[in-house]
């Protein structure tokens, strides 16, 4: 069971075949790995160019221009994520004119859709640092990581605790007086953070995304997911779905697999 969670989390995490991502939906997917510090995530969503990316209207008739303004719109709102993210206003814009003025003096398609990639690996560079500036010790620091290599498993204090070789007593004090959460409730918020993603961006069931996160089952998982949300996955699941375009396609299956789990 514990390796087919693993597995079914990290074939999530990668977007193997079985997943259905939505084309070019930035406001659930891109933006926000960015905003996050994943850095995993980001190269893979920018492993298709730019230039190839489903959706993007003509804003020039000069194909170039038309990928600049593209260039720019993106990175303008990149900005607007990180600073939502905790980046500070002067810094994220400074960052953004550079890369638009970079923009700006390439010659060809391919330099954009290059530029591109190295503007969005350096944003979220900057919020993965930024994030754990927030924390003091490296002990804390080690465990944010842990926790986001192992949401498919069953995380406990005292795991934690054995990882960084503090007790656990005294690591749930040092985590609570760093982050502001209890350890529980910061492991519970980042999956149901995984499980948003996964309700959108996966065809898996409810009971699959439970089990896949190590809820104890799945009506605990429901549970949790709508003391954090105000919603249950299933109402979720129906109501952003339906916003991406791999919803409107698909609608008519998912209603079918809702019905099953609500």
């Amino acid at each position: 069971m514990a390796l087919q969670q693993e597995l079914h989390y990290k074939e999530f995490v990668q977007r193997e075949n079985e997943i259905l991502r939505a084309p070019y939906n930035p406001e659930l997917e891109f933006y926000s790995a960015i905003k996050a510090g994943n850095i995993q995530k980001v190269h893979q969503l920018c492993e298709e160019p730019l230039m190839n990316k489903p959706g993007l209207g003509t804003l020039s008739l000069n194909r170039l221009q038309s990928m600049k303004y593209h260039f720019t719109i993106t990175t303008a709102l990149v900005a607007r994520y990180c600073i939502e993210g905790g980046m500070e206003l002067s810094a994220a814009y400074s960052l953004s004119d550079f890369y638009i003025q970079k923009a700006d003096l390439c010659k060809s398609i391919q330099e954009i859709s290059d530029l591109h990639t190295a503007m969005c690996i350096d944003y979220t560079k900057r919020m993965k640092s930024l994030r754990k500036q927030k924390i003091c010790s490296r002990q804390i620091a080690e465990c944010l990581d842990y926790i986001y290599d192992h949401l498919h498993t069953r995380i406990t204090i005292e795991t934690l605790a054995e990882h960084v070789q503090l007790t656990p007593s005294y690591l749930s004090r040092l985590f609570k007086k760093e982050t502001g959460s209890s350890i529980s409730s910061y492991i519970q918020s980042k999956k149901v953070d995984t499980a948003k993603n996964m309700l959108i961006y996966s065809n898996y069931s409810l009971s699959q995304i439970a089990s896949t996160l190590a809820f104890s089952n799945q009506s605990y998982f429901t549970e949790i997911f709508r003391k954090h949300t105000g919603m249950t996955p299933s109402n979720y699941r129906m109501y952003y779905f339906r916003n991406t375009e791999i919803g409107k396609a698909t609608e008519e299956g998912f209603q079918t697999s809702n019905g099953k789990d609500e």
